[in-house]
């Protein structure tokens, strides 16, 4: 293992290890709602040289930390500069593929060590006369399918299928299920509560429910036309709301990224999906002030629909 793997995976160890001595409501404080030590971490020398290879980060290593839930993955300071999906689609295949293969190894050492014991029971006769060896060979496959090994081989297949296909299609990189329930059992209480049917980047959406609801986007695209998004403006002395309706999901546009339309920078507070013809609601509130970046996302729409008030 190179030098920069070991140390991201020991870097991953020790804030998970704060996590677990420190306070919970300190740790939480300091790596879910105060960015501001991911910000530090980020500028650092140290963290520009992790950040350099983005390849390595997605297809070397990327597979690896893509098991973990989005919130653990965030505490990476370079967690920006790895793409997830493509790691998620080699992590879920992997995953596939070593269960398949671990299935198949398994099956064939415990069909031939459970046949071979039973045909040697019933020639010693401890059996009783009449015992086939096709008789044996069905007990045996019964024991085999009930064993809690077989499930969780089986289980590790389907849910490898299952990453990997919504990475690839629905733009969904999920973690593994044993490590989403822990991470919901051990920090998911401490967390705040994001409205009801807003999505946010706090990764403490169900994964099934957000793989589902992709599938129905997905769906719904499909029957859509291709209008012109529309823009609804709500100023108030305090703040000024924008309101975005399309009839596309917008990559990348996840809460709470920041986006440039003309020459003012809005903060992606949340999104959701309504009705047609333009199901997919943002909603950002602009910023005081602009902050130009590499990770800022550009909103030229073409003729849109503007609205003052709604």
């Amino acid at each position: 293992m190179s030098g920069t793997a070991f140390a991201a995976i020991s870097y991953l160890a020790a804030a998970l290890y704060r996590l677990a001595s420190e306070s919970a409501w300190e740790a939480v404080k300091d790596y879910f709602l105060d960015r501001s030590v991911l910000l530090k971490l980020r500028n650092t020398p140290a963290c520009s040289t992790l950040n350099s290879g983005d390849n390595m980060w997605s297809y070397i290593l990327g597979p690896f930390i893509s098991i973990f839930p989005k919130r653990w993955r965030e505490l990476l300071p370079f967690s920006a500069n790895v793409q997830w999906g493509p790691a998620t689609v080699i992590s879920g295949l992997a995953e596939s593929l070593v269960a398949l293969i671990g299935l198949s190894y398994w099956y064939s050492h415990a069909m031939t060590t459970w046949v071979g014991r039973g045909v040697e029971t019933a020639l010693s006769g401890k059996v009783g006369p009449g015992v086939t060896p096709q008789e044996i060979g069905s007990v045996a496959l019964v024991v085999w399918a009930s064993h809690p090994l077989t499930w969780l081989l089986g289980y590790a297949g389907v849910e490898g299928t299952i990453r990997s296909c919504a990475a690839a299609f629905t733009d969904n990189t999920l973690g593994t299920l044993p490590l989403f329930l822990l991470d919901k059992a051990v920090f998911g209480a401490f967390l705040r509560r994001a409205p009801e049917g807003m999505r946010t980047t706090d990764g403490s959406s169900n994964n099934l429910s957000s793989f589902v609801g992709a599938i129905r986007a997905r769906m719904l695209v499909a029957k859509l036309p291709l209008v012109s998004d529309e823009l609804c403006f709500r100023r108030s002395p305090s703040q000024e709301i924008l309101e975005i309706h399309a009839c596309r999901r917008k990559e990348d546009w996840t809460p709470p990224r920041v986006v440039r339309y003309q020459d003012s920078y809005y903060r992606l507070e949340a999104d959701s999906l309504g009705a047609a013809p333009r199901p997919f609601r943002y909603v950002l509130r602009r910023l005081p002030a602009g902050v130009p970046g590499r990770t800022v996302l550009l909103y030229s729409p073409r003729d849109p629909i503007i609205r003052e008030q709604r």
